[in-house]
């Protein structure tokens, strides 16, 4: 929920200053137009719903490349490829006035960007009150018409449903959607989060694509900024908004190549253990099994956090069973029986063979009891939560009742 001091702040915002009349108001419009023009090189644009302020820049960089192979059905599972490289994407980010949602935020600042022969422009559509918001939503989708295919990151659970509110609530009807939207935040989750305290884009960019933005501002000022521009205040601390949402821009293009490469041939990527582990758990879901077997035995090779080890560990012992190939996924089982979630997966499977497949209960009842000590050290110790010790106590005791009355018969 909204602080209730920011919801003053844009109930303030929206009230005009006092004593400003409509002579007035224009010039003053006028004089801070021309402060932004001056700080970004933007103009003030005109269409059928009024007027609105653009910045358009183009940034020097790598070029688009072709979409690699089966890139596209590991980034989106389940979707129809675009009939398109990515030259023929558009990279969506907003800057607004609250970071919680809902139909009292505004979208102040639209960016977009695409790729071209010499570089990657950017063109940002900003309102300098809220009575020029119809005019950068018609801007807008004079633009978004022109793409097949949208590129946002977080935009499916923040931006897009903030833009198709707003366009609802201007009496606009739909806004343009393209016809695939690709979010690279749920790649990024997939690859980075094992490796990574946060995968917000700043950070992807710094310890993954290896730039730093140096002096940006922290998002959480961006909607103090908007509000105080609006009230009068000086043009320099929105001109920075205006220059963060640029680098937002650029890194989102930038990870979309990154993302293409690793996902066109991972076999034979350069990917670190735990970037492996992620792209077989994407290969998973899109069903390439035999591949994803093999980077997760690569991930292991390559060193990964003992956590996410274990998890690659089961992988590999669930996927061996599944082909009946019992002895190596009972090798990996012994190498995970301890007194984490994973290991007591592993004594239930051992016990679950030697009970069914070997017929050797008294194997199996070794293990089941094992496992129970194991259960009520770990809780004992802080390691196992109470409920999930009440579950697998549950299901390790049903066990050896059974057992017991097969080895005594």
């Amino acid at each position: 929920m909204t602080a209730i001091p920011d919801r003053l702040c844009q109930v303030a915002a929206l009230r005009p200053k006092s004593g400003a009349g409509g002579h007035a108001h224009r010039t003053e419009g006028r004089r801070r137009a021309e402060e932004l023009a001056s700080l970004l090189g933007g103009r003030m644009e005109q269409n059928g719903r009024g007027s609105h302020f653009r910045v358009r820049r183009r940034f020097a960089g790598p070029a688009a490349e072709p979409l690699a192979p089966g890139a596209w059905r590991r980034l989106s599972p389940g979707s129809v490829p675009p009939p398109c490289d990515p030259a023929g994407w558009i990279f969506l980010d907003t800057e607004t006035t609250g970071l919680s949602g809902g139909t009292g935020t505004c979208p102040f600042l639209v960016g977009v960007g695409w790729w071209e022969a010499d570089g990657f422009s950017v063109e940002q559509f900003f309102m300098r009150d809220y009575g020029e918001e119809p005019s950068l939503l018609e801007a807008l989708s004079e633009r978004l018409a022109r793409f097949r295919v949208l590129v946002t990151y977080n935009g499916r659970s923040f931006d897009w449903p903030l833009l198709e509110t707003r366009y609802r609530l201007a009496r606009f009807g739909a806004i343009p959607e393209p016809s695939v939207h690709l979010d690279l935040l749920y790649p990024a989750r997939r690859l980075w989060r094992w490796s990574l305290e946060s995968v917000a884009l700043a950070e992807v960019e710094r310890h993954v694509l290896g730039f730093d933005r140096g002096g940006d501002i922290p998002s959480a000022s961006i909607p103090q900024r908007y509000f105080d521009f609006i009230r009068g205040g000086a043009a320099g601390p929105i001109a920075e908004v205006f220059r963060h949402n640029q680098m937002d821009l650029c890194g989102l293009a930038v990870l979309a190549l990154r993302l293409n490469r690793m996902l066109g041939d991972p076999e034979h990527s350069d990917c670190a253990g735990g970037e492996l582990f992620g792209i077989s758990r994407m290969l998973q879901k899109s069903g390439e099994l035999p591949l994803a077997g093999r980077l997760f035995r690569k991930s292991l090779e390559k060193g990964l956090p003992r956590e996410t080890e274990l998890r690659a560990q089961r992988e590999l012992a669930l996927m061996a069973k599944r082909e009946r190939n019992f002895r190596v996924s009972n090798e990996f089982w012994e190498k995970l029986l301890d007194g984490t979630p994973e290991g007591f997966d592993a004594y239930e499977q051992l016990a679950i063979y030697y009970e069914h497949g070997a017929r050797c209960p008294e194997k199996a009842l070794g293990l089941v009891r094992e496992a129970l000590v194991r259960l009520r050290e770990s809780c004992g110790s802080g390691g196992t939560a109470e409920d999930r010790y009440r579950k697998w106590h549950g299901r390790l005791c049903r066990r050896l009742a059974r057992l017991e009355r097969k080895c005594a018969r």
